[in-house]
């Protein structure tokens, strides 16, 4: 469960980003961001197209370096580290355009997620050394432990290019959390996806969180979705913060309605 308002005072946040930011040839894409997420939080970041939602991504994974500000991994500086170190760190993320392994089977997919847990030498993978039996086989039962939270048990031997579009939404998800992560990064997960499909989501999102414990920090422009399962809402506009606050605090703000949901966001 995520930390009530009350109880964060005394809480440690897992995450925590303090005047974030980044300069792209002067232009100040991301600038200033402050936010603090803690055990179990569920917060949408939105804003306007071009806002610097993904940036901010980026710069929390090691896809970019802030050229300025810090950020916070368990109270530990992740500056410097690039998106392998993050994911080795607790930190996963999926992307606004799928990317899985599409020639893998549903079930490799997953077991590719667990390789920096992987202890045997390559000389006991080529050989096929006890060890490398005992652990592939602890990995094949691991994927398939959480593929059956994904309700995917039935589709293992499927090619993932093969899954509708939902349910390669719902692999990618399955794979990030295979990496052990405990902050999940959910770039537009909703895009072009049917009611049904959204709906399907929704229902995803809570449960790995409570399955999980895991917090999670969602980009999305559905707006019906941010407001039914967010806690907590972030508006960025031109890379700077301009609200946080409730779903209903958000929905209700002069500045954010001017800046985003007065506009047509479909």
């Amino acid at each position: 469960m995520s930390v009530s308002a009350a109880s964060r005072k005394n809480a440690a946040p897992v995450m925590k980003a303090e005047n974030l930011g980044i300069t792209f040839g002067g232009l100040h894409a991301v600038s200033g961001f402050d936010m603090e997420m803690f055990e179990g939080d569920l917060v949408g970041l939105i804003g306007p197209n071009g806002a610097g939602k993904t940036t901010v991504f980026n710069l929390l994974t090691g896809v970019y370096q802030p050229t300025e500000g810090n950020f916070y991994l368990y109270g530990k500086s992740m500056l410097g580290k690039r998106p392998h170190q993050m994911v080795e760190a607790g930190i996963a993320r999926t992307f606004q355009n799928i990317r899985l392994f599409k020639d893998l089977t549903v079930l490799d997919n997953v077991k590719v997620a667990f390789n920096q847990s992987m202890t045997y030498s390559v000389l006991g993978g080529i050989l096929r050394l006890p060890k490398y039996w005992k652990e592939e086989a602890e990995i094949d039962r691991k994927a398939r432990d959480i593929l059956s939270v994904f309700h995917m048990e039935n589709e293992v031997e499927q090619k993932a290019k093969n899954l509708p579009y939902g349910r390669q939404r719902k692999l990618e998800i399955a794979r990030s959390i295979a990496t052990g992560a405990k902050i999940l990064l959910l770039d537009e997960p909703a895009a072009g996806m049917n009611p049904t499909e959204t709906a399907e989501l929704m229902e995803t999102i809570t449960l790995i969180r409570t399955r999980f414990g895991v917090s999670i920090l969602l980009i999305e422009h559905d707006m019906s979705l941010v407001m039914s399962i967010c806690e907590r809402i972030v508006v960025i506009d031109y890379g700077q913060i301009i609200a946080a606050g409730t779903p209903y605090e958000i929905a209700n703000n002069p500045r954010v309605i001017g800046a985003y949901l007065g506009q047509d966001n479909e």
